[in-house]
């Protein structure tokens, strides 16, 4: 019953940006985070941006300084902000969540990614 959408990606040229969204619905009680994650060709998928409920957040070392992660609670979105671009940063970028749907209750959740291409 818990639903994520991704939008945003698209081609780009090195050096360029896109922004990323993400929208959580549906028996939501209490979003515990939500983050990034991406998958280039031939590679195993792994961590991005994440970010907790207090606003931490956590960083790809690959992206920390071009990348800014951003969560809006109130509408349940969490966006990425992705600046001076690299061909290496090329991948289908996911959003995941982990999520309360109760008070007891939880569980990871997973959009259907978007492609993020980078290219001259």
């Amino acid at each position: 019953q818990v639903q994520l959408v991704e939008s945003g990606g698209g081609l780009v040229q090195p050096g360029g940006s896109l922004r990323l969204s993400c929208a959580a619905s549906g028996s939501i009680f209490r979003i515990i985070s939500m983050g990034w994650y991406r998958q280039g060709p031939g590679k195993q998928r792994e961590l991005v941006a994440v970010t907790n409920a207090g606003g931490a957040t956590n960083y790809a070392d690959s992206v920390k300084g071009r990348f800014t992660i951003s969560r809006d609670n109130a509408q349940n979105t969490v966006s990425l902000q992705m600046n001076s671009l690299k061909p290496e940063d090329t991948a289908v970028y996911y959003c995941n969540a982990y999520i309360y749907t109760s008070t007891t209750d939880w569980n990871a959740y997973w959009g259907q990614g978007t492609q993020v291409t980078v290219s001259s």
